[in-house]
């Protein structure tokens, strides 16, 4: 439909569908986001950037210490997290035994914080590892969190390959990001220094005390044994 002043121009015929515009999608499509060095090197990684930015623009919803959680910034449902170390690894196995922990642990704490905002009836989980396996950024491991519903799969992305999503990428980290556990939404707690305390002072030492009443004593014998002397002295001469 085009406007013109007093005229308008019909084009095409009226039909009772409703139209989703999705032009955001285009620039991942044509490729237009990639950097020039690509997505694999740990110049042009986004999980290598992520964390350099704001929580709100990396759209980063909890760091650890050694793995932080993000939103797909092309998310297949609302909730969709990537859990990533910090590192750049490509390969499971190249993990250290930290990061596994730490990686296990922020999947377990994030299944529990999207149930608790969004109440879904499962999840997917799983990488992809290599290209061939359908990994977007192959140079850099991500676990996906795919909160599912019933009916999620519909004709949309089956047939159209489009999908609906109802919320913003920003609403959705705020959510999320306000119902995580408190100590993981930093990369590295603050430590408190140990408060310094004043030299206790030092108590008198025993021997010192000891000393001196072993002087008292001795000067207390010496004059009792004076006074006897005195006396004796006073019965021999009289």
């Amino acid at each position: 439909m085009v406007r013109g002043g007093a005229k308008r121009v019909d084009v095409g015929v009226p039909d009772r569908l409703e139209r989703l515009w999705t032009p955001h999608r285009l620039a991942y499509i044509v490729g237009d986001t990639a950097p020039p060095d690509g997505y694999d090197s740990p110049t042009g990684c986004p999980f290598c950037r992520a964390p350099a930015l704001s929580d709100e623009d990396g759209l980063i919803v909890a760091r650890g210490e050694r793995v932080y959680v993000v939103l797909n910034r092309f998310p297949y449902n609302p909730g969709h997290l990537l859990v990533n170390p910090y590192r750049h690894v490509a390969d499971y196995p190249d993990l250290d035994e930290a990061e596994t922990l730490e990686l296990a642990r922020m999947t377990q704490v994030a299944m529990t914080v999207i149930r608790q905002v969004s109440n879904p009836d499962g999840f997917n989980l799983g990488m992809n590892q290599g290209g061939v396996a359908g990994a977007g950024i192959a140079g850099h491991l991500h676990q996906h969190i795919v909160p599912r519903w019933a009916g999620d799969t519909n004709f949309m992305p089956v047939i159209g390959r489009t999908k609906t999503l109802p919320q913003l990428l920003e609403d959705t980290r705020r959510l999320l990001a306000e119902a995580w556990p408190a100590p993981s939404r930093r990369r590295r707690a603050t430590r408190t220094a140990p408060k310094e305390t004043a030299p206790k002072e030092k108590a008198p030492k025993k021997k010192a005390t000891s000393s001196a009443r072993r002087t008292t004593t001795a000067t207390r014998r010496s004059a009792v044994t004076a006074r006897r002397s005195a006396t004796t002295t006073r019965r021999r001469t009289g």
